[in-house]
């Protein structure tokens, strides 16, 4: 199944929350999602309720020791399983360089270990561009972006676009991405401008399901759980339902 990377260099735009909403309905469906939090914020390893012993005992292990990345898979809260973040995971770029190697490490490990034979795997990839984020990119088949319904995400999605067709020439292929409209406010102008504009630079890589502000979607990290736990009925969970439908039956996650 699909090794996804949920990237945008841009802050601030739903990247975790996307993460964690996909592979929680993604457990409820029984896919048996992997999910890797390559953000030193570990705000995703926060939410699931992993705890983290010792930096060894997160993914910063499997980059300092060798550890083997089955190893560090713990069992979340609500039923996914993740290898956790540690804000000690913000030294590799400084520790390993930016060397073939050290990007293609997690590509690797996952192959080794068989982690991605009969499960979907995502990567909530660092918000910087540097060997960690490389790192998701250079292991994913596919790439999710999302991006806010604000001014500044015209600009950040050009930012990914240059970075991924950039990446394109080391990776021999054209990355298959979606770009996911998150914090979408029907009400405002604003909202609307953006996703024609998004619509009219990226055609069909532009996900036809759109993310609305909504409040149960900002609650429910607080809550340390998912939208699907905090608030089954609200307008946040139909929409994630409905994105990850619209990713499966195109195929974007096989």
């Amino acid at each position: 199944m699909a090794r996804l990377a949920v990237f945008n260099q841009k802050g601030g735009v739903g990247k975790t929350t996307t993460t964690l909403n996909l592979a929680a309905l993604l457990a409820k469906r029984g896919a048996d999602p992997l999910v890797i939090d390559l953000d030193p914020q570990a705000h995703l390893t926060g939410i699931s309720g992993a705890v983290v012993a010792a930096p060894e005992r997160s993914l910063y292990g499997f980059y300092c020791n060798g550890a083997s990345l089955a190893g560090l898979i713990k069992l979340a809260r609500s039923g996914w399983k993740i290898i956790p973040s540690h804000l000690d995971l913000s030294r590799v770029d400084t520790q390993f360089g930016k060397g073939p190697n050290i990007l293609n490490q997690l590509r690797a490990g996952i192959i080794k270990e068989n982690l991605n034979t009969d499960r979907p795997i995502l990567m909530d990839a660092c918000p910087m561009l540097g060997v960690l984020s490389l790192n998701s990119i250079f292991a994913a088949d596919r790439v999710l972006v999302p991006i806010s319904a604000d001014y500044l995400a015209i600009r950040g999605a050009s930012q990914m676009e240059r970075t991924l067709r950039a990446l394109e020439h080391v990776l021999k292929t054209r990355v298959e991405r979606r770009y996911v409209i998150t914090r979408f406010d029907s009400r405002r102008k604003m909202s609307w401008q953006i996703e024609q504009q998004l619509r009219e630079q990226y055609g069909a890589e532009v996900c036809e399901t759109r993310i609305a502000e909504n409040v149960s979607l900002a609650e429910s990290p607080a809550s340390k759980c998912d939208v699907f736990e905090h608030a089954p009925g609200s307008r946040g969970a139909r929409d994630y339902a409905a994105l990850l439908d619209e990713l499966e039956t195109s195929g974007f996650l096989r």
